[in-house]
């Protein structure tokens, strides 16, 4: 069976309380003052978790029952492509699985899913050279130590995600079989409940390989990505890999029939904007994978480093950055610089994409219009969909940087966000995409002034044509009717 088809039109991504407050209002929301704007929405973590905001997953047999139940998420499943998080590369400390392993040690049924050093290095103890390759996402090194409760030894286990003395999320193996089995039962769960898509949250770091950096090691990582498609395509879901790598490493996932998320175009369209210049987007758009899930905005901050190693250079991407902390951004910092930019560490952009643009309505407009006729299946972010600013309150009353881009709407903070013009004219362009026949057919660039940005789809007999004009800072779409005849519309 071939994995499922997903509908050709824009998708949401939301967390499950941000749009009401709980999944039930989610659905409504889609439904009432969203109908028409979205075939399929991006449902964030909605498991029990201990952190992260729901990243670090406690088990994916229950819904948190704040957020609803499995109902809830079937009945939006039945009206929109549904696409939920599978973290393959961690689980929660918390976890059933770990709390037996943490109690027991070696003896536990479960010590088999996770990674005690010795599986990696005979003597467990990895030598500093190893140590010094690897790509990390914690201070110095990747390692917990637990205190097993029965017997107080110390077992070594591998941990990427959290702080230099803080562990949430804790790796799995995945070349046991006992992870497989899981991670198979999990897929054929999630399926269950009509979920179409599976997003593959953090599966660049599955791989842990001696004298490797540990991130997207090849081709160990294909192995395993053929053997979860597989499964997938068993019982027709898409399985969408969660990669934050430079653009080769994304072409070639892509060359090997997976999709993938266009994590390049949001600071392209950024830099875009603010240079007007349309150089590099428009040569990148010209060889940016066909199938792919294009974004502007996420739970996570615009990414920087590594996603745009060899596309930029450090001083063609700082100015951009620079502007968007002037404008309220925070940074999130690599934890490994590459040796060739040591002065340059900027690993994602904390911040709205209405406030990166310094809330320009037009500016807004011709940034989304750009993501609406790129190639692919266009993710548009709750915050960004509503033209939402920051929230510096919410990143001081959390702590959490990426909080200043969380905000949690209230049924009548959307309402009033949708009578916003900005809002009402990036639904009549969401709407064009979603319903005008030539997006999907044959995508061309146009050749234009470096001042201008030309994008075109036709299939059969339909054509559409979106012009931006960057030194004007304005934008047109222009269509073929049914009947024939060319109509010209200022977004």
């Amino acid at each position: 069976m071939k994995p499922i088809e997903v509908r050709n039109q824009a998708q949401l991504i939301t967390y499950p309380d941000s749009l009401g407050g709980d999944l039930s209002s989610l659905y409504h929301v889609l439904t009432g003052p969203l109908a028409g704007l979205f075939g399929g929405v991006h449902i964030l973590p909605f498991y029990p978790s201990s952190g992260d905001r729901g990243f670090a997953p406690i088990t994916y047999r229950e819904v948190e029952p704040r957020f609803g139940t499995w109902d809830d998420i079937r009945r939006i499943g039945a009206e929109f492509d549904v696409a939920a998080d599978l973290m393959v590369n961690h689980i929660s400390r918390r976890s059933v699985y770990f709390q037996d392993f943490a109690r027991r040690g070696r003896a536990s049924e479960y010590a088999d899913l996770f990674i005690t050093l010795d599986k990696i290095w005979p003597d467990g103890n990895p030598p500093a050279s190893d140590i010094a390759r690897l790509a990390l996402r914690r201070p110095e090194h990747p390692f917990a130590d637990i205190i097993i409760e029965e017997t107080g030894a110390t077992e070594r286990i591998w941990a990427t995600f959290g702080g230099r003395d803080w562990v949430e999320q804790i790796d799995l193996d995945v070349n046991s079989p006992k992870t497989r089995a899981l991670l198979e039962a999990e897929l054929r769960h999630l399926r269950a409940q009509n979920i179409r898509i599976v997003r593959l949250d953090a599966v660049g770091y599955v791989i842990k390989k001696a004298g490797t950096s540990c991130f997207f090691v090849e081709p160990e990582i294909y192995t395993f990505f053929d053997w979860l498609r597989a499964c997938a395509d068993e019982i027709g879901l898409l399985l969408l890999p969660e990669v934050h790598a430079p653009f080769v490493t994304q072409r070639a996932l892509a060359d090997h029939g997976y999709p993938v998320y266009d994590f390049i175009l949001p600071f392209l369209t950024l830099y875009t904007l603010f240079n007007h210049s349309s150089r590099k987007l428009c040569d990148y758009l010209r060889v940016c994978p066909r199938q792919q899930f294009t974004t502007l905005d996420c739970h996570d901050g615009i990414p920087v480093q590594p996603d745009l190693d060899g596309l930029f250079t450090p001083e063609e991407a700082r100015p951009v950055v620079e502007r968007l902390l002037a404008r309220g951004a925070n940074l999130t910092r690599l934890m490994t610089p590459p040796a060739a930019h040591p002065d340059f560490d900027a690993h994602q952009v904390n911040i709205t994409y209405y406030s990166a643009l310094d809330a320009d309505d037009d500016a807004y407009l011709m940034a989304r219009a750009i993501q609406l006729f790129a190639p692919g299946i266009p993710q548009i972010y709750y915050v960004g969909l509503l033209a939402g600013e920051n929230d510096a309150a919410a990143v001081a009353e959390t702590g959490e940087r990426r909080a200043i881009n969380r905000h949690n709407y209230t049924l009548d903070e959307i309402e009033a966000a949708i009578r916003r013009p900005v809002v009402q004219r990036l639904f009549r362009v969401i709407r064009f995409r979603n319903t005008y026949p030539a997006f999907g057919g044959i995508f061309s660039v146009l050749d234009t002034s470096e001042g201008e940005v030309g994008l075109k789809w036709e299939q059969g007999a339909a054509a559409c044509i979106l012009r931006v004009d960057l030194r004007t800072q304005t934008a047109h779409i222009s269509y073929r009717t049914a009947a024939g005849a060319w109509v010209e519309e200022r977004i």
